[in-house]
């Protein structure tokens, strides 16, 4: 019969899991873009900063969702991950367009892969358009 692991070890592991998770949830991607020069009903995307890719990233797959107009499909594209930016006009994608005198919230999801596809992590980043 294997011995109990005294009190103090086990309190010591405990914390050392919630200390792990803690660490690992601090450093969870994110993302961040504005719509800051970026016209209405044209196919340009806007600018991203990425935080925290997973170490392994090699692509970044983009798709943006109208929670005003769900069922339209904006769509998105995959990009290389080469660093903290993704440029401006590097997504293929139906830009917004919510109709004139409207302000819709799109929401962007971003999901990093690694070299044979796999979700390493997956973010959202959401904003009105037009910016007012």
């Amino acid at each position: 019969m294997a011995a109990a692991l005294p009190i103090r070890s086990m309190a010591a592991l405990v914390l050392t899991a919630v200390l792990s998770l803690v660490s690992h949830a601090a450093l969870a991607m994110s993302v961040s873009f504005s719509w800051t020069g970026i016209a209405a009903c044209e196919k340009v995307s806007p600018a991203f900063s990425i935080k925290d890719a997973p170490e392994g990233t090699k692509r970044l797959r983009f798709t943006m969702h109208d929670e005003q107009a769900p069922y339209f499909p904006h769509g998105g594209s995959t990009v290389a991950y080469s660093g903290a930016t993704v440029s401006q006009g590097a997504i293929h994608y139906i830009g917004p367009c919510p109709p004139e005198g409207d302000t819709h919230h799109y929401v962007w999801t971003i999901e990093a892969l690694d070299g044979k596809g796999h979700v390493l992590a997956k973010t959202s980043a959401g904003a009105d358009f037009p910016v007012k």
